[in-house]
């Protein structure tokens, strides 16, 4: 019987950080699966899914923990679980993008989680606008919309916040074609 674990990791960014990861893994029969690893500000973070053994899980753990010790990468483990269906979902991309201030982010989670709305994956970044300089935030993401979603009132909920906050919103199909 195989087990599938998550991983979160943070450690200050160095070289050998995924060889470290890869090889302990790989040392108790797991498999590395999924994985979104980044560098941000220093620091190197991920998190990723493994399959292995039964047998082998408490000793991964044990050997992901002492890998703090050695090389100061932390790890947090936890069983991995199945999504709830929830019935019928539409997978809809979005972007965002306009002049940075606190908010937005709050603003936008606020106005998903009132519609049911699962934020599965987000990516921000602030940059300087050309010949201002002034700072520019950006966002992109993946949403899972349930079914019983009205798609025009959402977007009616999103103008308005983009008006609100001076940004744009943008809804998109799985295919990248916008919602109208």
């Amino acid at each position: 019987m195989n087990r599938t674990l998550v991983l979160c990791i943070l450690s200050d960014d160095r070289p050998g950080i995924v060889e470290a990861l890869a090889k302990t893994i790989s040392q108790h029969d797991g498999n590395w699966l999924d994985s979104r690893l980044s560098h941000m500000a220093g620091k190197f973070a991920g998190i990723l899914q493994v399959n292995l053994p039964e047998s082998q899980a408490e000793p991964l753990q044990q050997a992901l923990q002492a890998l703090k010790i050695s090389g100061g990468i932390q790890v947090i483990s936890s069983e991995a679980s199945e999504r709830s269906a929830g019935g019928d979902q539409k997978v809809l991309h979005f972007s965002l993008v306009g002049n940075d201030r606190p908010g937005i982010v709050r603003e936008l989670s606020q106005a998903l989680a009132s519609h049911q709305i699962n934020l599965d994956d987000l990516q921000t970044s602030c940059s300087s606008m050309p010949f201002t300089g002034d700072a520019m935030f950006s966002a992109r993401g993946v949403l899972q919309i349930p079914a019983a979603v009205d798609i025009d009132r959402l977007q009616e909920q999103l103008d308005a916040i983009a008006d609100q906050l001076d940004v744009e919103i943008d809804l998109l199909e799985a295919s990248s074609d916008l919602v109208q």
